[in-house]
Order: structure tokens, then sequence, then C-alpha cells
């Protein structure tokens, strides 16, 4: 057996961090081992959509099944937004979703960012409820009333803009308060006119721009609004479509006028939703446009850009890097976006830092305090050429990710073997190489542990020995 040596490594922010967007009223849930499985890496977040409007007699129905025979001209037209219901909350429970897939998001080394629309009229009661649920769920980001300058949204009908901006800071105060484990995320217009020096509704958001964590804005460079209920043709009314520098530059200039509003201090600038519709540019145009704005991103010489969520893994129309089959919604149909998306993401300047620290010894204590701030395991391997085999193999129940040759592998607490040959059949060796396998360990229950004294922001998993490693450079029999 070789005698591998085992080394210390960080992970650490990449220059622009990945997000994915995994179900919303266009689409439903996907499994993050399907997701692994088709993008080879996991992404620092995944965005979860869901609505809290439990004054609502309707409640906690999904509205558009609590209202089916509603006549709806319009996505958001029922008495409150058609996302899943959010199960948690006051007198919740959180054995539903969105836990379930808040779980399932972390098992597999990803931080969850979570959507949720609320009812501005709910109590603190239920605020500081909410904010009790979130507590184990380490370093995630809620955004909270998104797109708050729009219309379109029910919270917006409920008060006023100011009502809807000083609801905010007070769900924000609350958080710090009950959940500082949780980052806000401020997501309303900012500058949408090129020759404009204020945000979308300055006066209102102000002081919510100044007591958020991150900033937001919703870009997308082409979007068919009116779907499902009518279909984009040319001279229609219910779509539109930019110029990506257009998008870029507005984009900028919101991150400008924010810190500006926040007296010259930065904080980190998202893209919570962002791609071009598929139903006005069509497959391949779609393609092009997000290629166009990620190398815009990359040869910006201003570091002002934290990351974008691409909108969505699967949707029902043309929003998504796969369209759901319309005979059978768990199988999707992969667009060209995909491929393009996949090159995007496997980027050095889309991935995260990698620090190799000093040699390990066994038994050894991993860190899981974020996909930004995490501790792992560094295994130098030397590869004579391309493998035949390659697995690795524990005796534990341990809950790991695996990285080697540039594609990620989840290891579940059930499982002992990962095969990792499928890391080298899109990137076959050509010769004799020098490689590293990486592992980090993520909370196995996809929850921290708020016992012990750091629980709230960190997860601990100790590894008793090194795994067992099988390379072989021939089949076994010829």
């Amino acid at each position: 057996m070789e005698n591998y040596k085992a080394y210390s490594v960080h992970m650490g922010k990449a220059k622009c961090a990945v997000d994915l967007g995994d179900g919303s009223e266009r689409g439903e849930y996907v499994n993050q081992d399907y997701i692994l499985h088709k993008l080879g890496r996991p992404h620092r977040g995944v965005s979860l959509m869901y609505c809290y409007y439990p004054l609502d007699k309707e409640w906690p129905a999904r509205i558009s099944e609590a209202c089916k025979d509603m006549d709806v001209s319009f996505a958001w037209d029922y008495p409150y937004d058609d996302y899943f219901t959010y199960k948690g909350g006051l007198n919740g429970t959180t054995d539903d979703e969105p836990f379930t897939c808040m779980r399932d998001v972390r098992r597999h080394g990803q931080e969850v960012v979570l959507t949720l629309t609320i009812d501005p009229n709910v109590s603190d009661e239920h605020l500081i409820a909410i904010a009790k649920d979130l507590r184990p769920f380490g370093r995630m980001m809620l955004r909270i009333n998104h797109e708050a300058t729009g219309n379109w949204f029910s919270f917006t009908k409920r008060t006023t803009y100011q009502g809807v901006a000083d609801f905010y800071c007070r769900f924000n105060k609350i958080l710090k308060e009950y959940a500082p484990n949780v980052s806000t995320i401020l997501c309303i217009g900012g500058i949408e006119d090129l020759n404009a020096t204020e945000i979308i509704m300055e006066k209102e958001f102000s002081q919510a721009v100044k007591e958020t964590d991150i900033w937001s804005v919703d870009k997308y460079m082409a979007l068919h609004w009116g779907w499902p209920y009518d279909v984009a043709e040319r001279g229609g009314s219910s779509h539109s479509r930019s110029k990506v520098d257009d998008t870029y530059k507005l984009t900028k200039m919101s991150y400008n006028r924010f810190k500006e509003i926040n007296g010259g201090a930065a904080k980190p600038m998202v893209m919570s939703e962002f791609n071009a519709d598929g139903d006005v540019t069509g497959a391949y145009e779609q393609a092009d446009m997000v290629k166009e704005f990620c190398d815009m991103l990359k040869n910006d010489p201003e570091e002002w850009f934290s990351g974008f969520t691409f909108y969505q893994f699967r949707d029902r129309g043309r929003l998504g890097l796969e369209i759901e089959d319309p005979n059978y919604a768990d199988c999707g149909i992969e667009q060209p976006v995909m491929q393009t998306y996949k090159e995007i993401i496997h980027d050095d300047f889309f991935k995260p830092a990698m620090t190799k620290g000093e040699e390990l010894a066994f038994p050894c204590k991993l860190r899981w305090g974020s996909s930004e701030d995490a501790e792992g395991i560094e295994i130098p391997l030397h590869f004579e050429k391309n493998p035949h085999f390659c697995e690795v193999t524990f005796d534990d129940d341990s809950n790991l990710m695996l990285e080697i040759n540039g594609k990620w592998f989840y290891k579940s607490p059930k499982a002992k073997t990962i095969d990792l040959m499928s890391a080298f059949f899109e990137k076959p060796l050509e010769g004799e190489a020098d490689l590293t396998l990486r592992i980090f360990a993520p909370p196995a229950t996809g929850e921290n542990d708020l016992s012990i004294e750091d629980g709230l922001m960190n997860s601990y998993t100790e590894i008793a020995k090194m795994p067992n490693i099988r390379i072989r450079f021939e089949p076994v029999e010829k």
C-alpha cells in the first residue's frame, strides 16, 4: 500500500462566487446529488424560494392549489405569492419544507440562500419564530421580500413601500438578536436607467441599504414575464430584452450608489437572480449572453462584485439549465446554456480558493464554517498515466465532499467506497501527472450542533485515519 501524506487545506472565497437557484414558482426542487453529477462541482450556495402568509385563510396551502379555479392571467394575481409555503414559523414544524431541502443543500457542502416573501403585517412573534428556525443552519443567507420596489408580489400590496422597507429593517434587527448566523440580502431595483443618479425609491429604502448585510439586484438580460399565460412573440408586451453591456453597467452603478448611501463603506454585492430568458432569445443566444456577462466580470479590474445566482437549474419555461420534461416532471432536458454554465463555474475565477497548510497526523479534526471558510485534508497523488481505476474507501460514517482533477464527489454517511473515475472521463490525463485529492466535511445532518461553544458558526468532524486509496493503471485482467 502507498504511504500517502496528508496536509491541511483551507477553502476560501472565490473571486466571484456562484450560487444556483433550485425550485420556485416555475419549477420543483431537484436533489443535490443529481445537480452535482451534472455540473461536477458544488456551488457556494443554493437558492430556495418560499413564502409566509400565515394570516391568510388559505394558509398553509400553496395558493395556486388553494385557488385553482380562480381566473388568473398573471403569475402573481393570486392572494399571495405562488411559491411553496414555509412550513416553519409560529406553531410550525422544521420537519417539512424548506428544511428538508436546506439539509440536503448543506450536507453537500453548500450554504442555504433562502428567499422568503413574508406578509409585512405579521407580528414580531412570527419573525422571532422564523429566526429560531434558522439558527442550526450555519452561515446561511436570507433574502427578505425580494424585488421590493416592484409591484407584483403580495407583500407590496399590503402596506406602503415605506412599510416594506421598515419591515425589512424590523426583521433584520430580530435576526441579529436571535440568529446572528444569518446574513440578510436586500434585493431592490437599484439604478434602472443609465442616466439616473439615484436608486429606485431611494428615500424609502436608504435605511435598509445601510442596515442589511448584502446588497442585491435581480437582472434578467431578457425576460418573458407573461409566462405561462401567453407566448412571447415579436411586438408583444409581456417580454423584454436588454444589452448585456447595459445590464452590467446598471448593476455596477447600483453598487456604487448603494455604497454612497452607506457613507462610502462597501458591502458584498450580488445578483440574486441572473439569466437571459430563452423564451425571448432562443436557446443559443441565451448561452451567449450568459457567457458575455461573465466574461465582463472576469475582465473588470475593479473588484466590486461578490457573486451571482443563476436562475435556475430546472425550469418549466426556458429559464433553466434544463427544461422540465412535460411528460415526466422528474426528468430534465439539457439546454445549450448548461455546457456554457459548466465551463463558467469550472473557471478559476469562479472557483473557491484553496490554500495548502501543514502536514497532518491522524486522527484529525475538520472544521466546516461555510463553503467559503472550511478546513479539510489535502492528499498529493502521483499518476503514471490516465488511470483505469481510481477509488477511495472509508470505514466510517463520515459525511464528506471530495475533489480531484477539478471534479467533486459526495460521500454520504452510509457510503463506503466512492469511485472517482468520472473525474477522468471528461478530463483524461495525457501522461504523468501530480494531482491532489481534497476532502471536506460539511455537517452530516445538514445542521450545526448548537450545544458546542461555536456551533452557531462551525461544525466539526473527526477523521480517524487515512482512507484507503486504490489507483490502478491497467485493467485487472488483459
